[in-house]
């Protein structure tokens, strides 16, 4: 039977698996693990992609993902890619390290964003990784551990730790003063420039708050929900979409139903027959207005050419009106109708990640009121 075409629509929730190939090992060791989550971690901030909560087994991963405008294929595409040719370089080997395609489920968030959590982050004690929940709370390639608070969050990039301070002016007192270990920390009174919070760590504050107004509360309430979960073990219910999510994971109940009394279903999707509708929708709309892929080269052209700019112009930081525009609509239609990566399209124009996903989405206003140019590139 052939495999259905993934589905993918910006915002929905993915519970994303990917198993080594002949169920071997993808992580040989403690460097492997680390290496795939400061992988992981750069991707995720790049391209705006929530991560609430992800497991490392020695032969398989699970991440639960929310995906930006940058589609899921192209995240895990990055990932899975840029993990394997690192892995095979470092233990000499060659060939394919994953088995197939990672496998992804879009899930209803309501009934199962905090049920997935749990269920992911319990994934190292059944594999019989840790011997209890104690043990749990400080195994460091599990996100579990982040959110009682035991471990850093390895999800946090190192781009967006603290700089280090400038040595000749390590007193000024209109900046931030220095730690003793030489990093940048905001004074205690308030003054002096403030670190924005990386996106991981905002993914983090906003599983908390589901459990309690204050940190402490929070991680007390939620451990206590991870322990109450230990005892439903293998959860077939969560285990992909279809007719035997609709019955409660249980097959038996399919048995004797006409196919007009079965709820809406599709393998895809874990969640109720009214969602499943909602997200086949959605997919279709976005297939239907996702432009064909292609160069970054090709877009530049047609986008100078609608334009009335040089090339060079919209690869600077040149401020005209004219020029912002172009960029803006270029970064729109790269990421969001073709799929482009934030790195990818901020290295052709000369510019950050971050700043190439923020002008995307001012392109769009601008691709709207310009129909005759959208009409023109996706000729």
């Amino acid at each position: 039977m052939p495999r259905q075409a993934r589905l993918d629509a910006p915002g929905v929730l993915q519970h994303v698996m990917a198993r080594g190939i002949e169920r071997r090992k993808i992580f040989w060791d403690d460097k492997d693990r680390s290496s795939f989550l400061e992988r992981l971690a750069v991707i995720l901030e790049e391209t705006q992609t929530q991560c609430y909560a992800w497991a490392l087994i020695p032969n398989h991963f699970h991440i639960l993902l929310r995906t930006g405008a940058t589609p899921l294929s192209t995240v895990m595409r990055r990932l899975m890619t840029g993990y394997a040719v690192t892995f095979n370089h470092r233990h000499r080997r060659a060939g394919h390290l994953f088995q197939n395609r990672y496998k992804s489920v879009i899930c209803e968030e309501d009934p199962y964003l905090l049920e997935l959590i749990r269920y992911i982050h319990l994934n190292p004690l059944r594999a019989k990784l840790v011997e209890d929940l104690k043990a749990l709370d400080k195994y460091p390639w599990s996100g579990h551990s982040a959110l009682v608070g035991k471990r850093k969050n390895p999800l946090i990039p190192k781009l967006e730790k603290e700089a280090k301070i400038n040595p000749e002016n390590p007193a000024c007192p209109a900046c931030p003063v220095a730690s003793e270990n030489g990093t940048r920390v905001a004074p205690a009174d308030g003054t002096g420039v403030k670190k924005e919070k990386s996106l991981a760590e905002k993914t983090i504050e906003d599983v908390l708050l589901c459990f309690g107004e204050t940190f402490k509360e929070a991680r007390q309430r939620y451990r206590q929900f991870v322990k109450k979960g230990i005892k439903h073990g293998r959860r077939e219910d969560l285990q992909g979409g279809g007719l035997i999510r609709s019955s409660g994971g249980d097959k038996a109940g399919l048995l004797g139903l006409k196919k007009e009394d079965r709820e809406k279903s599709d393998q895809r999707i874990l969640g109720s027959g009214d969602f499943v509708a909602k997200v086949l929708e959605k997919a279709n709309e976005v297939n239907q207005k996702r432009m064909d892929k292609c160069s970054l080269q090709v877009l530049c052209q047609k986008i100078i050419s609608a334009f009335g700019i040089k090339e060079e112009d919209l690869r600077s930081s040149v401020k005209k009106r004219g020029v912002t525009e172009a960029k803006a609509s270029f970064g729109y239609l790269s990421i969001k109708a073709m799929g482009y990566s934030g790195r990818e399209v901020g290295q052709f124009l000369n510019m950050r990640s971050y700043s190439a996903i923020r002008i995307s989405e001012r392109g769009k206003e601008i691709v709207d009121k310009r129909g005759i140019l959208l009409e023109s590139l996706t000729k």
